[in-house]
């Protein structure tokens, strides 16, 4: 006579998943290269708001910005997609958006006014007259400021809400009849998508506040957890991927070529069927090549595994000091500066992350995590 199961088990499906090591090292490189790029960003030369000054940059620099901006982000949502699925594997609805609040909304809205109404200030007076909030009472000041230090966690504060949609588009399929749906797409499928996420990277794009692009963020996480979350699919995606990696070179350099000189941030760009297209290579021969090549670890990865989280949420400030000072009280070369900033950035970033994670509450607030890892 079978053993009866209780309400959880029921509940629960319990898998046991093989750490897939390739989506660590991708995830964690990933950050690493978002840490470069936003010294890139902050003398950029083709006209992105908010340099840190107009004449900062070297032109030659923002090749590298070209290259990865189309896909990083969306890479990650993909890898958090896939992630979440694990996750629901393993926990119910409940505990997978408590450790949601914990780790995403309390550093993008607490951890602001620890750590981040920094940016704010930086931002705030970055191209103003410094004395613009002088007679403006120091609580309202502080407000203002931490209301301006969103930064880069913008990507938290969407994961969050992608993961409340999550949660209510599986209590609406309970069966899981759209994530077996997803395991049947093949290679012409995978490919295909990349009309699915041109379109969507037309609709939901907040106006000013650019990097809130609701629609293809949203279509690539859930892509991550109906589609590529399954074993199958994976397997699909590693089988495609020297094919996958000459298209990504291909529309690549011709989307660099099309767009040099021009904002890589407008709608006009953003929008387009062969930006979209490179993106889309980009993530399959990233996914592709990762499984392939990079699934396995050693100590540094493991670490780097741990710490890129950290590393994304307390960086931004860092490197935005940094870059101002650069410019500002120093006479030296532009490209210089690049250099520089990346030398400073880097292990200051490490040095912050690793002082920030052992102060109880703070650690809480800025990094949302209650207890010091071993």
């Amino acid at each position: 006579m079978p053993a009866v199961q209780t309400q959880a088990e029921v509940k629960v499906r319990k898998v046991v998943i093989m750490r897939k090591h390739y989506l660590d090292n991708i995830r964690w490189i990933t950050v690493v290269i978002v840490l470069f790029y936003h010294v890139n960003y902050l003398f950029n030369t083709v006209g992105i708001p908010f340099p840190v000054g107009e004449d900062a940059g070297v032109r030659i620099m923002d090749t590298f910005s070209y290259i990865v901006y189309p896909w990083f982000m969306a890479l990650l949502f993909v890898i958090a997609g896939m992630s979440a699925r694990y996750a629901l594997e393993r926990q119910t609805a409940r505990a997978f958006l408590k450790s949601k609040v914990q780790k995403l909304l309390v550093p993008s809205t607490l951890g602001l006014f620890v750590l981040h109404w920094t940016t704010g200030w930086m931002n705030v007076h970055m191209g103003a007259d410094p004395g613009v909030l002088d007679e403006v009472p120091a609580v309202i000041r502080y407000l203002i400021y931490t209301v301006s230090g969103t930064g880069p966690l913008w990507f938290i504060q969407m994961l969050f809400l992608y993961s409340l949609l999550l949660v209510g588009i599986r209590a609406l399929d309970k069966d899981d009849k759209l994530w077996t749906i997803g395991g049947r797409a093949g290679i012409p499928v995978l490919t295909l998508l990349a009309v699915v996420v041109w379109g969507s990277a037309q609709i939901l794009n907040m106006p000013v506040l650019t990097t809130y692009r609701f629609g293809i963020y949203g279509v690539c996480y859930l892509i991550g957890y109906f589609v590529f979350s399954h074993e199958e699919v994976e397997e699909r995606v590693e089988r495609m991927h020297i094919p996958a990696l000459l298209a990504a070179v291909v529309l690549g350099v011709w989307y660099v070529v099309s767009y040099y000189g021009e904002s890589f941030v407008t709608p006009e760009c953003l929008q387009s069927l062969l930006v979209n297209a490179y993106l889309w290579a980009a993530v399959l021969a990233i996914l592709g090549c990762g499984r392939a090549w990079g699934d396995r670890t050693n100590r540094f990865c493991d670490y780097m595994t741990r710490t890129s989280f950290g590393l994304y949420i307390v960086h931004y400030p860092i490197v935005l000091a940094t870059c101002i000072a650069l410019y500002r009280f120093t006479n030296l070369p532009h490209l210089l500066n690049y250099f520089i900033a990346w030398a400073i950035e880097l292990p200051l970033s490490f040095l912050v992350y690793e002082g920030l994670r052992r102060i109880p509450v703070i650690r809480f607030l800025v990094l949302g995590v209650k207890k010091q890892a071993s």
